[in-house]
């Protein structure tokens, strides 16, 4: 029998040895800091994932993630307009990461209800508009129909403004528009939409982008911008770079008329707040670490003191002293896989719990949201385990360090 295989052997007896009341306990006790530990790592991380992508794919559903408009756009909605007709639109679908490409325009207005008016933002959108995020948030009624032949005067509004102004499917309403002259337009709900994202869902109509373009007092060829969406979010900031280098030289760009923007630079308040999570989920991950590591420093501290006269009995017999260390291990590895089996089981049971009935319940005008949101990345929780066994392991050999110094005359003759 090699040395590893007699190790292996040991240490297997002894995880089948209960041992005293003391070993039994802090080696319970071991374990189920492992399985707390990582449980709450993997729900933290969960969650913290759930917000990004959650938020990020509201933000992208109003915004998209990369803009193209006037550069001397205001915060006044009332913009300046571009020409829909630009060179660079056939280089933009071969720039990395492309996913789609949309026109837009927008009218700030007032929406008169029967008994309440609200200040919102006409957007008009074209045929090639993706209702991919609204069909999902889609809540009664259907989506307005926008053809290239006739002028559609159906809207999309938000569940607020619906309650807010008493408005029901079908309705017909009141827009009026203040400029010189002032303007007034009646439009009909073909659709109300719910995200929670109140800073938008108070104001966002959606419509066809030849009203706005009425309205303003527009050419049919005359848009605020252009909205881009990328199929890497992680890579957002690159993706929106090579669109500027396609737009440079070319056309408006030439005179510095045009600008790009992505949905970081518009909103970053927002994604500085989703920032700070990071550094709650490493002081998290961190302090979990420490509790659990400490509890199997206790535990195996407490198996090395009464297993002392083996230990000498083994070194009489001829085994070094790394062999020795390697038994205990061994012997807390199968504590530590014990602990990460059921802390996995745990963590991600709670993580699809919630992904799936929104057990947890948030104020959507603080969070966006109106339950805690969970994504479960599989990359990251494989990190994570290999992270908490290393880290464990290496907790493992302090106590361990302690096996040099028991003297084999003194500990036999101490039994």
């Amino acid at each position: 029998m090699n040395k590893m295989n007699a190790s292996r052997f040991i240490a297997r007896r002894l995880a089948a040895d209960k041992g005293g009341r003391a070993n039994t306990v802090m080696v319970k006790i071991a374990t189920l800091s492992v399985a707390i530990g990582l449980s709450v790592m993997i729900f933290s991380l969960g969650v913290i994932f759930g917000f990004k992508r959650e938020i990020s794919e509201k933000l992208t559903g109003f915004l998209s993630h990369v803009q193209i408009r006037h550069f001397d756009h205001n915060t006044s909605y009332e913009t300046v307009p571009i020409s829909a007709d630009q060179p660079f639109l056939d280089t933009l679908p071969w720039i990395p990461g492309f996913g789609h490409m949309n026109r837009y325009a927008i009218k700030a207005g007032v929406l008169k209800g029967e008994e309440a008016i609200q200040g919102v933002v006409l957007k008009g959108i074209g045929p090639d508009y993706d209702w991919t995020f609204f069909r999902k948030n889609l809540k009664a009624g259907e989506l307005p129909v926008v053809s290239d032949s006739i002028r559609n005067k159906d809207v999309l509004i938000s569940d607020r403004l619906a309650r807010q102004m008493k408005l029901n499917v079908g309705d017909k309403f009141e827009m009026m528009f203040i400029q010189n002259p002032p303007r007034r337009d009646r439009f009909k709900v073909s659709g109300i939409y719910e995200t929670d994202l109140q800073t938008v869902d108070n104001i966002l109509v959606l419509g066809d982008i030849r009203n706005v373009q009425r309205l303003n007092g527009w050419t049919s060829d005359q848009i605020t911008g252009f909205e881009l969406a990328t199929v890497d979010f992680d890579r957002l900031e690159t993706f929106g770079n090579n669109v500027f280098d396609a737009l440079d030289g070319m056309s408006d760009r030439i005179e510095g008329q045009l600008m790009v923007t992505n949905l970081r630079e518009s909103n970053p308040v927002i994604f500085d707040w989703l920032d700070t999570h990071n550094l709650n989920a490493v002081i998290i991950i961190t302090i979990m670490l420490l509790v659990a590591g400490f509890n199997i420093i206790a535990a195996l501290l407490i198996i090395l003191l009464e297993k002392t006269s083996m230990i000498g009995i083994l070194k009489a017999l001829g085994m070094p002293d790394s062999g020795i260390r390697r038994i205990f291990v061994l012997r807390s590895s199968r504590l530590v896989l014990k602990g990460m089996l059921w802390g996995n089981a745990v963590g991600l049971g709670f993580c699809y719990l919630q992904q799936y009935t929104g057990l947890l319940k948030l104020n959507s005008e603080g969070y966006f949201l109106s339950h805690v949101p969970v994504y479960i990345d599989w990359g990251s929780v494989g990190l994570l385990n290999l992270g908490i066994f290393a880290a464990a392991i290496l907790f493992v050999f302090i106590p361990t360090s302690i096996v040099s110094r028991i003297r084999p005359e003194k500990s036999i003759r101490f039994e």
